[in-house]
């Protein structure tokens, strides 16, 4: 009876793994897909006139749908280089790093919130110490980041989405401890402030 009990919870565990396995392989496919368009996005803007994409930066209206794909983050300290994606939602997190909809974009001088799933896209975002350099780019422009701070909040904790203006701050938020199994009963937050741009 034992052996079979001990067979049977082997067959699961393995089952377990394998569809574990099975969604690691989707997300990084997406992500994937997603960083190409990305790329293609921002080729295809860079050869296209400027103004005729956009008015002065003083009257820039930036607006994306849910799903979109809007531009790149890049972390140099970690080497990442990870789409962004408009939304938060799931569809959006297994493509990249989400854009917080209820925030503003690069360039906009106020809170802009990028969330990502602690085992993809932002594994090894702990590692990062202040000064370092995060860079986003989309079409009209690369916006340069430096940290200036982290912090863990709870779960439900909606204080870290907060209106900065006129100051520019970058947030990145995902899921603590990052070796939790299970969902997270925490946020690991990184703050990040502009220190150079190129529109």
């Amino acid at each position: 009876m034992v052996k079979k009990i001990a067979l049977l919870l082997f067959g699961v565990g393995l089952c377990l793994i394998g569809y574990a396995l099975m969604q690691m392989l989707s997300s990084n496919q997406s992500e994937k897909a997603a960083l190409a368009e990305a790329k293609d996005y921002l080729k295809m803007a860079s050869l296209l006139d400027e103004k005729t994409i956009f008015e002065k930066q003083d009257t820039l209206e930036l607006s994306f749908q849910n799903g979109e794909t809007i531009g790149i983050l890049q972390i140099p300290n970690l080497d990442k280089e990870l789409p962004i994606v408009e939304g938060t939602d799931d569809i959006a997190l297994k493509q990249g790093v989400g854009h917080y909809s209820g925030t503003v974009y690069p360039g906009e001088k106020d809170q802009i919130l990028f969330s990502g799933h602690r085992d993809t896209v932002f594994t090894g975002l702990d590692n990062l110490q202040n000064g370092d350099s995060i860079i986003v780019k989309m079409a009209h422009g690369t916006f340069t980041y430096a940290i200036v701070g982290t912090e863990i909040v709870e779960e439900n904790d909606e204080t870290v989405i907060r209106s900065t203006a006129p100051e520019e701050l970058l947030t990145l938020s995902t899921c603590y401890p990052f070796r939790y199994i299970g969902n997270a009963p925490q946020r690991y937050v990184v703050y990040a402030k502009l220190v150079e741009s190129s529109l």
